[in-house]
């Protein structure tokens, strides 16, 4: 399978048997959202952990400037994503935990529930104890319990976002999980959920990833997104899986394959998301909206491999 790589102004892009589901850059606002941040604690991440004095430049050090304050890679990371989902949590706190801790790899360790506007303040030195495995199913389900805590409280809707530098140990276990999650949304047992896995550092299996967000669930549809943190460019590009085709974003559009003919036309509005089929073999579509155009390329999966 080719990777899918959504071009602004798309955030997100499927492609599966001929038919596209990509979802439009919005910066959406959700009635009764709970969210969470859970890092990374396997002991691949020690260095990213580690604080460290960034060097003066040669001028600085001429000028007597002060020393920079010591960092590590996790913090400034966590700090920006932590800001800004905050303004999407119905309350301004999020549930912030390391995952994948101890050494079993399987221990969350909650750091609390904190604020976005307090960001600043909060240093994320790494856990007690890093874990010798990176499996993910245990911070899902303690995600999923705190969650059914929060619904008496106002909680409507649920998402928790995964960060990681690496490859899970349980990815089976991850989407099986992830099925009895859809399976408890659909029957109305849990508010609507969904999961961002978010990686960095060098060492990221991409494939991974987007082989766990390219799941579909019956009456729920996709519960995961992927992204890569090096590659966004707008906050907005980390939330995508909250958007939904109830959320309008201009006055209408077409979309065109590569050979210019019109595949559908959006009269009226355009939704957030748009879903549509495209011919075998097409390599890219393209969206007119407000006289201009967009064109997304397509993986080379399933209308050049799986069709011969």
């Amino acid at each position: 399978m080719g990777h899918e790589k959504p071009v602004e102004p798309f955030s997100d892009l499927h492609v599966e048997e001929g038919r596209v589901h990509a979802v439009l850059l919005h910066d959406p606002t959700v009635e009764g959202l709970d969210m969470a941040i859970y890092m990374d604690a396997s002991g691949s991440m020690k260095e990213e952990y580690e604080y460290k004095q960034p060097s003066r430049t040669f001028m600085e050090w001429l000028r007597g400037a002060p020393l920079k304050e010591a960092s590590n890679q996790v913090e400034p990371q966590v700090q920006w994503m932590l800001e800004y989902l905050a303004t999407k949590d119905r309350n301004g706190l999020l549930r912030v935990a390391y995952w994948a801790c101890g050494s079993t790899g399987k221990d969350v360790e909650v750091i609390g529930e904190l604020k976005g506007v307090d960001v600043k303040t909060y240093k994320f030195p790494g856990p007690k104890n890093l874990g010798g495995y990176t499996y993910l199913a245990p911070a899902m389900k303690d995600y999923v319990r705190y969650l059914r805590e929060q619904v008496p409280k106002g909680a409507r809707r649920g998402c928790a976002v995964f960060v990681t530098d690496g490859k899970l140990h349980d990815a089976d276990d991850v989407k099986q999980f992830s099925a009895q999650v859809a399976r408890d949304v659909a029957s109305g047992k849990l508010p609507r959920v969904n999961f961002i896995l978010v990686g960095v550092g060098d060492n990221i299996d991409e494939e991974q990833l987007e082989d766990i967000a390219h799941e579909e669930f019956p009456g729920v549809g996709h519960l995961w997104c992927h992204r890569i943190a090096a590659e966004i460019t707008q906050v907005a590009e980390l939330v995508a899986v909250l958007v939904d085709e109830t959320m309008t974003v201009a006055a209408g559009g077409t979309i065109y394959d590569d050979k210019g003919k019109v595949l559908k036309t959006y009269e009226g509005r355009l939704p957030a998301v748009l879903e549509f089929e495209v011919p075998e073999g097409t390599e890219s579509f393209t969206l007119e909206v407000n006289g201009q155009r967009y064109t997304q390329p397509l993986p080379e999966d399933d209308h050049d491999e799986e069709h011969h």
